[in-house]
């Protein structure tokens, strides 16, 4: 294969099965003998349950059990990828809206409803913690009973943890201007189209569970610990999900079920209702007070960023979330002086977990709209305040971490351009741009096996979770371009522990960098072997063979791999398997475990009208531009920016829980809670690629997929400003919102 794939916007593997509706998702999976299930919970955050009478619910014909805590294990099992504090079923107290309180078993979905219908709850509801200011409140109830918590300074509060970052000295330096405000980021969820399913398989090993987890096996280590299995008896087999963002990289119900399918003997299976999935997963919200000290000119002088996360009733990953998310919230910028003090709290809310943008977004929202203050303040434009910040290629911005690894200013420059930044604007309509931030992953350990066969085609085996980033894609390509094998003779093997090696997670954007290299590395020790099978075949010694791609480089002659493979396995057959793997290991002493391996940054502009009598917003360009490294599926990376965009733009203008006093979730589902619909797509969205090939990738590859969330926000805000004169801090800029500042006249521009 002589001419390149890298680099070519080469069609989807295993599009054509999602645009038909012939993929099998989780959901469309039936098993013999399948009971299903429906969870029982409380329409109230925090409750105390006093007694729950399953006798009507299990005279509901097919109705096979009712499990409530007190059928389960004592003590209770808890889970969690951080700290196990989740328990399968509330045990006492409700925590969060829509916490199970008992499952139901039947032979029919509608039976398990029925029964579900029956089942009594004598209960008393509890006043709820449900925003920052309550969560701090020393005098408030706690969320978490101190006897499920590690010792220390928080354990008898509503803090999972705090945590102090930055470098220089905040309190001795001084500045021309010195700008300080407070910005609050909503609840939103991932909203993934894809209905939460599980289904869990007593086996003759153990147990199968399938589901469509991001992790697959760090699934299998939570499932093996909660039932008490080896992990070799425990398997996940995990279909490419149906959309996840962050909301399926970790457990959620599928320790409960394996308990119960275990305890039942049959298989068990849960779909959750679109209601339900709100309950499950949803971001982190947030509040954010920045000082920022500038001066005359625009330079930075210091940081000074306080942030409180409400993170819900279980910790999850939230504790990550928080800490890596405010570690580089001062941005990509030169600041000589930051002080980041950030804390999690508990709150009587749905657990938060990840989501795209790991926190990043609500640290951007703030820091951004600082310098668009800033801007107003000195009388510099938006662009170039930024530019005067930003770091050079190699330039340290971060003690102790890896300098700038793009040229940042470029993707600033280009968003600007395409923008129309500085030309005139029509009535109603404002400009905004911003940057955003995140670090890549500082831990990783993926594992490949790529099997070149006889006839010259190869299956990949990988425990990445293709969830709609292309990795299927991406995978293929790079080993069709280092065997030299036509991209249809590849087929890759994903999802499914007891087939794929090991893989740490689907997250941070890692998957062509740690991924893609583990799988170069295999297909380089299949070129190892081929020269040494060329060796012995040919009997020519194996420092005179060059092997590249497709091609065995003889003294004599070239020969394809095909010939190489029948010349020297003949009529007995075999196959050449490598194996390869690439990993980040934990830096003790560093505050995130280790350094990032790249950063995720991108440049956002946006042109917006607004409708001055209504507040109304229409987004007329949303231009996002990626330092990417090397695009290797070009349409790919600008699927996922876009993507990004536009699932940003819906945190920006609409998205948001709204929780009544008791906890309660008032805008369940699609009707009462709007994401971006085609109507509201921009009309103009763009996805601009800056490629220098100076990522750790493949082919100079830096991970993409979550860079055009990072700063939606904030550039949305700064073009509503100009518009209106009045800066709004609190999101979703709903018409509500906008209409409200223009006619109280608040919060003025710069202050």
């Amino acid at each position: 294969m002589s001419e390149t794939i890298i680099g070519k916007s080469i069609n989807r593997v295993g599009g054509l099965p999602r645009v038909l509706g012939t993929q099998a998702y989780v959901a469309d999976l039936k098993l013999p003998n399948m009971l299903h299930a429906k969870l029982i919970s409380l329409n109230c955050a925090h409750a105390r349950i006093h007694s729950i009478d399953s006798s009507e619910a299990l005279k509901v014909d097919g109705v096979q059990a009712v499990l409530t805590a007190e059928d389960l294990p004592k003590p209770i099992p808890r889970f969690g990828p951080a700290v196990q504090d989740r328990p399968l079923l509330a045990v006492g107290t409700t925590q969060f809206h829509g916490e199970p309180v008992a499952i139901v078993a039947a032979e029919s979905e509608h039976a398990a409803a029925m029964a579900a219908s029956r089942v009594k709850v004598n209960y008393k509801e509890l006043p709820a913690i449900c925003s920052v200011a309550q969560a701090l409140d020393p005098t408030a109830e706690l969320v978490q009973d101190p006897g499920i918590r590690a010792e220390g300074r928080f354990r008898n509060t509503n803090v999972l943890d705090e945590w102090t970052f930055g470098w220089g000295d905040v309190e001795k330096c001084r500045a021309d201007e010195v700008i300080e405000n407070s910005y609050v980021f909503p609840i939103v969820t991932q909203f993934a189209i894809e209905p939460f399913a599980f289904l869990a398989e007593p086996t003759m090993e153990g147990i199968t569970v399938y589901s469509a987890i991001q992790i697959p096996f760090g699934l299998q280590r939570t499932i093996a610990a909660v039932v008490g299995l080896p992990l070799s008896r425990v398997r996940i087999i995990a279909p490419d999900p149906g959309g996840a963002f962050g909301g399926k990289q970790h457990p959620k119900f599928e320790p409960l079920l394996a308990v119960a399918a275990l305890r039942l003997g049959r298989p068990l299976r849960l779909e959750l209702t679109l209601e339900e999935s709100f309950q499950a997963v949803r971001r982190a919200a947030a509040e954010v007070r920045v000082r920022s000290g500038f001066r005359s000119d625009g330079t930075l002088v210091f940081q000074d960023i306080e942030s409180s996360y409400l993170i819900g009733a279980y910790t999850d990953i939230a504790g990550r979330v928080v800490s890596k998310a405010s570690y580089v919230a001062a941005g990509p910028y030169r600041v000589p002086n930051v002080r980041v003090v950030a804390r999690a709290l508990f709150s009587h809310t749905p657990p938060s977990t990840a989501f795209r943008g790991f926190g990043a977004p609500q640290e951007n929202w703030a820091v951004e709209s600082q310098l668009d203050a800033a801007a107003g303040k000195l009388g510099i434009d938006r662009v170039a305040i930024r530019l005067k910040n930003l770091p050079k290629r190699g330039e340290v911005f971060m003690p102790d971490d890896p300098p700038a690894d793009g040229d940042w200013a470029e993707a600033l420059q280009k968003a600007a351009e395409a923008v129309g930044w500085g030309t005139p604007l029509l009535e109603g309509r404002g400009r905004g741009i911003a940057m955003g931030m995140k670090a890549g992953p500082t831990t990783a350990a993926s594992y490949s096996i790529v099997r070149l066969h006889l006839d010259g085609s190869v299956t990949i085996y990988a425990g990445t979770s293709d969830m709609g980033q292309g990795a299927r894609t991406v995978f293929s390509q790079i080993a069709s371009q280092e065997l030299g094998v036509p991209l249809e003779k590849v087929v890759i093997t994903m999802g499914d522990t007891g087939m794929v090696p090991f893989d740490l997670q689907t997250s941070a954007s890692r998957s062509t960098v740690v991924m893609g290299t583990a799988i170069i590395k295999a297909c380089g020790e299949i070129k190892r072997q081929l020269a040494d099978l060329a060796a012995e075949c040919y009997g020519v010694a194996a420092g005179k063979i060059q092997v590249s791609a497709g091609v065995v480089h003889l003294p004599e002659g070239d020969r394809t791999y095909l010939e190489v493979l029948r010349n020297r396995f003949g009529r007995v057959k075999g196959e050449v398997i490598g194996t390869g793997s690439a990993r980040y290991e934990y830096l003790q002493g560093h505050p995130l475990g280790g350094q990032p391996a790249f950063y995720e940054v991108v440049a956002i502009a946006a042109e917006v009208e607004v409708d001055r009598e209504t507040g109304e917003t229409e987004i007329h360009k949303l231009i996002v531009v990626g330092d990417v490294g090397k695009a290797i599926n070009p349409q790919a990376v600008a699927m996922q920016d876009e993507g990004a965009a536009v699932q940003g733009l819906g945190h920006s203008v609409m998205e948001h829980y709204i929780l009544d006093k008791s906890g309660r979730i008032l805008n369940l589902g699609a009707l009462d809670y709007r994401i971006p619909t085609t109507k509201d797509v921009p009309r103009e969205l763009r996805s601009i690629h800056i490629e220098n090939g100076d990522g750790p990738g493949p082919y100079g590859a830096k991970g993409v997929a979550e860079g055009g969330i990072l700063a939606t926000a904030p550039a949305i805000g700064g073009a509503v400003e100009e518009v209106i004169g009045v800066r709004i801090r609190d999101l979703p800029l709903t018409p509500e919102r906008i209409w409200t500042a223009l006619n109280n006249g608040q919060q003025q521009r710069g202050k």
